[in-house]
């Protein structure tokens, strides 16, 4: 089922060109994916949700309540590799660097119970090794179009006018600034008369703790008559995504290698389904990994010159949630 990222491309575009559905995944460094048909995924034990096209049986809860602790990274930990982002954004490496850590976690559901009780446009369980509840979009691509809709920006939503304090704060903006720029140059390599079609819009997530606003934008663009056969090649354009690693994307990639403790893997990468027509792709954030027997959840955020460390560190560890029902 596993194989090397550029098989999973390559199998994208001949699949494509034959209009025949499949579910495909690529890690965050692009070495690693996977590719199957929505049958073969079953069998294999790979459950799916991609904005309500599913491949999973709806069973009942055994749990009514749910139960999680979190036991995020020591702070000194998180300010260490923060600081080598913070010398590298000084030294003008770096506009934006996404940083991110794992948080052991402790919750009375197993994965297929979280991926069973979790509500997000993407969701996806893979056998007993990890589980997605994403609501970032990658790219959605339709009648030779193409959207990206990039997220960046987060707060309580219970906090005195939320809305207008993330809209009007002026780290978020140029950090979101930062990412719809990456996105747009991004997007060109691919298509033609790309544009912001919606800038900045909030939309609120419900979580087991509280509800969250987060901001987006909607780019768009348009792709060549023969996009269907070249699927594969788009998606090795685009990747890794550019709102989970930074911009300058090639020069942060190798910032987010010296300062996180960890490989990402599956984390931060994307997966998606194509129907035979039209395919729909999201971004691998609110990631739940089993790591022999111990769960770990995995959460970061964009780090800009204008950042402080304490608020970076509380927003890690307020990500850390599952919008269950």
């Amino acid at each position: 089922m596993l194989m090397p990222a550029e098989n999973v491309f390559e199998l994208m575009n001949s699949n494509g060109s034959r209009k025949q559905a499949f579910l495909f995944g690529i890690d965050f460094e692009v070495q690693q994916g996977f590719f199957c048909t929505p049958e073969k995924a079953l069998m294999a034990g790979i459950y799916f949700n991609v904005n309500e096209i599913t491949n999973f049986p709806d069973q009942p809860f055994k749990n009514p309540s749910v139960v999680m602790h979190k036991h995020p990274v020591e702070y000194r930990l998180y300010e260490k590799s923060y600081e080598i982002v913070r010398r590298n954004l000084i030294a003008g490496n770096s506009y934006l660097t996404n940083l991110t850590f794992p948080t052991a976690i402790d919750v009375n559901l197993t994965l297929p119970e979280i991926f069973a009780r979790s509500r997000a446009r993407y969701r996806l369980l893979f056998q007993d090794q990890f589980v997605v509840f994403s609501p970032e979009i990658f790219v959605q691509i339709s009648n030779s179009t193409i959207h990206s809709f990039p997220m960046k920006g987060t707060i309580d939503a219970s906090l005195p006018d939320a809305e207008n304090g993330i809209l009007n704060d002026p780290k978020e903006t140029a950090e979101h600034n930062t990412i719809v720029d990456l996105i747009r140059n991004d997007l060109s390599m691919v298509a033609s008369g790309v544009k912001v079609e919606r800038f900045r819009y909030v939309e609120k997530i419900v979580t087991h703790e509280k509800s969250l606003l987060q901001v987006s934008s909607e780019i768009s663009g348009k792709l060549p008559a023969n996009y269907l056969d070249e699927l594969g090649n788009i998606f090795r354009k685009l990747l890794p995504a550019g709102s989970i690693s930074g911009a300058p994307k090639k020069k942060t990639l190798e910032i987010i290698h010296d300062a996180e403790t960890y490989s990402r893997g599956f984390y931060t990468g994307i997966f998606g389904y194509f129907d035979g027509s039209k395919l729909d792709s999201g971004v691998m954030i609110r990631f739940v990994k089993n790591e022999n027997g111990k769960l770990l959840f995995f959460s970061g955020g964009g780090i800009t010159a204008n950042s402080h460390c304490v608020s970076e560190y509380n927003e890690l560890i307020d990500k850390v949630y599952v919008p269950f029902i």
